[in-house]
């Protein structure tokens, strides 16, 4: 069954796409590792009270976001046919958690509910062709600069999670916002791992060894498993100290089997958030929440899709409509299930650097992530240092698109530049998007081309302008 030529190998189109099933597999491991730590930092972000002195859960929300990323991973691989994993996004979470600790009245369900009624809203969008038909709008020249973002976003995501690269506390004399490892200095057992992870996979990857990416995240697990057991390390936080030399998150430990709980699912409340905010700030928030699933899902799908050598001449990808409809299902999904909205992650890179280039390697991850439900010790054996270097790597991989812009255009190569310098500077796929789209409107018109601009170009930037100006809104509206 396994073989070019058999059954599967044609349903996923594996050979017609220049892999096999080796680079299958390697890819959906690659992936999984890559991103899930989800599964323990989802818990951490929807860890606060509502307004009614609730909370989720850490077990149940940890189960539920390893259910619900597995269920749609495995339908973007066999439906959809694409190295594209999905998860609980990290933009969309972190503001539902900051919403609902600031809006009086609203609860854990209202604020799920606003998630799942902007993902109903997005699948009519898909059904109806306009976010496919926007998609096709954007110049080939910003669809680059897409990939050159996100690639420069996982690298970055990869230096912070593997504290090469961290914050600088905001005190008087501050010049930076962002510095070398603590203090200036590189410390500490974890920092080690990454830099042997980055210079074994480098090495691997330069010699075109097969295998190279999942064998430095195993290489790098095994030394990080080794030093926790000998050292006991630590986190860099445990909730009591601070440990600047620990392990970013997740210290790799065994941890107790546990059933999971899945009592979250279809608690959210769809128009909750109207009857206790009124239907102009429900709105507005149920708004900001749909431009960023919309954005950043395109933005993500175009960078990987071209890394993955799937997207044609003319900047189309393969079941695109398709692709956009399970992710709008992710957000329905997730709402529903109180883990918030799920969208595709820019770690599927990750496999995708592996060789992955098919639905296959979804449908491993999506298995992956289902055995991590009732498996979480093994997900909590792989610290973000053992897997950062991969993403670092990966980012390389995506930002050499970068000399595909046309730089003499001012027209092009402005926006461009705004858009794939904003996703790492504000980490956000859609504000990258957001500040792109505008310049591109605006350069094009006072170069006096306004007529070469798509008419869903300036819906977007409009939208955009919405986005970027949701505080003042709010504020002129008296919303708190």
């Amino acid at each position: 069954m396994l073989k070019q030529g058999s059954a599967l190998d044609r349903y996923f189109k594996i050979s017609e796409r220049g892999s096999n099933f080796s680079r299958e597999i390697r890819g959906g491991f690659a992936t999984f590792f890559a991103m899930s730590y989800i599964v323990v930092l989802n818990p951490l972000i929807l860890a606060g009270k509502d307004s009614s002195g609730q909370v989720l859960g850490f077990t149940a929300v940890a189960a539920v976001t390893a259910l619900v990323a597995g269920v749609l991973t495995i339908l973007m691989g066999a439906w959809a046919k694409h190295p594209f994993a999905l998860a609980t996004g990290l933009g969309v979470n972190a503001f539902v958690a900051v919403t609902v600790s600031t809006h009086p009245g609203l609860t854990w369900p209202d604020m799920m509910g606003l998630v799942v009624l902007s993902g109903v809203t997005m699948l009519i969008l898909v059904l109806t062709g306009f976010r496919t038909a926007v998609f096709k709008a954007v110049p080939e020249g910003l669809k680059t600069a897409i990939v050159v973002g996100i690639g420069l976003f996982i690298a970055l995501i990869g230096l912070v999670n593997a504290g090469f690269v961290r914050r600088i506390p905001d005190v008087a004399g501050t010049t930076v916002p962002v510095g070398l490892g603590f203090d200036g200095k590189l410390m500490g057992w974890p920092t080690l791992v990454f830099v042997s992870g980055l210079i074994l996979t480098i090495a691997l990857v330069v010699r075109k060894v097969k295998g190279a990416i999942l064998i430095g995240i195993i290489a790098s697990t095994v030394l990080s498993v080794i030093l926790e057991f000998t050292l006991h390390i630590g986190p860099s936080f445990d909730g009591k100290t601070t440990n600047p030399q620990g392990w970013s998150l997740v210290a790799p430990k065994f941890t107790a089997w546990t059933a999971p709980d899945l009592s979250l699912i279809g608690k959210a409340n769809p128009f909750g958030a109207f009857e206790h905010l009124g239907f102009v700030a429900a709105a507005l928030l149920a708004f900001v929440i749909l431009l960023s699933i919309f954005f950043d899902a395109m933005g993500t799908m175009v960078g990987l899709a071209t890394e993955a050598g799937t997207i044609d001449k003319d900047g189309n990808i393969p079941n695109v409509d398709r692709v956009l409809q399970i992710d709008a299902l992710g957000a329905i999904v997730g709402g529903g299930a109180s883990v918030s909205s799920n969208q595709i992650y820019v770690e599927s890179g990750a496999g995708i650097g592996e060789g992955a280039r098919t639905g296959l390697a979804s449908v491993v991850t999506g298995l992956l992530f289902l055995v991590a439900m009732f498996f979480t010790p093994l997900i909590n054996l792989v610290p973000f240092e053992a897997v950062a270097p991969a993403l670092v790597v990966v980012g390389f991989m995506m930002v050499s698109q970068v000399g595909r812009i046309d730089w003499s255009d001012w027209g092009v190569a402005i926006p461009a530049f705004l858009t794939f310098t904003l996703m790492p500077f504000t980490y956000s796929i859609a504000n990258g998007l957001g500040a792109g789209f505008i310049a591109f409107v605006l350069i094009r018109t006072f170069q006096g081309r306004a007529r070469e601009i798509h008419p869903l170009m300036w819906t977007v930037a409009a939208a955009f302008l919405i986005f970027f100006g949701i505080g003042p809104i709010e504020q002129m509206l008296g919303i708190n």
